[in-house]
């Protein structure tokens, strides 16, 4: 995984056919009720997280998309936080560049008119922002790395290791 992918993902292949992999997850999860792992399969995605009793704000989800091809059957993967705390980061980094555009704007505005520009100062302030709204993303990161760790352990094992890298 990159040092700054935000949301980290992967791709393998496999000689299973779609239904044998939706068998053998469902089977798997099945099998490890209320244990490490819950999740739910809907048609050719699946999607697996910690159980609420062990999961923390920076748990991860492994998001799974199973696409069957000619040969073989390509799944994508994708870790990511839960939804809530998603959008409230793409809330935040919206939020930052609607502001840094605005402020742009009127300290350039301002700087043609011959005045003074004293919003550009604004300007660090909001880069401190996003570094610290970047830098918390990357500790939860972090956090979470070890229960990124079990989810992909557990579809490993759910397939018996029957896939391989791209």
């Amino acid at each position: 995984m990159a040092n700054f992918e935000i949301r980290p993902r992967f791709k393998r292949s496999t000689n299973l056919t779609e239904p044998e992999i939706t068998e053998l997850l469902q089977k798997a999860l099945d099998e490890n009720k209320s244990s490490s792992v819950i999740g739910y399969i809907s048609d050719h995605h699946i999607f697996l997280k910690i159980p609420e009793k062990n999961r923390h704000y920076w748990s991860p989800e492994l998001h799974l998309e199973v696409e069957e091809k000619k040969e073989k059957t390509l799944i994508r993967a994708l870790f990511g936080p839960r939804p809530s705390v998603w959008f409230m980061y793409i809330f935040f980094y919206c939020l930052l560049g609607f502001i840094s555009m605005v402020i742009l704007i009127m300290g350039f505005s301002q700087l043609n008119l011959g005045l003074s520009a004293r919003i550009l100062w604004v300007m660090p302030i909001i880069i401190i922002l996003f570094l610290l709204a970047f830098s918390t993303a990357k500790a939860g990161q972090k956090l979470g790395h070890d229960e990124m760790h079990l989810l992909y352990d557990f579809v490993e094992d759910a397939l018996e290791k029957r896939w391989e890298r791209i």
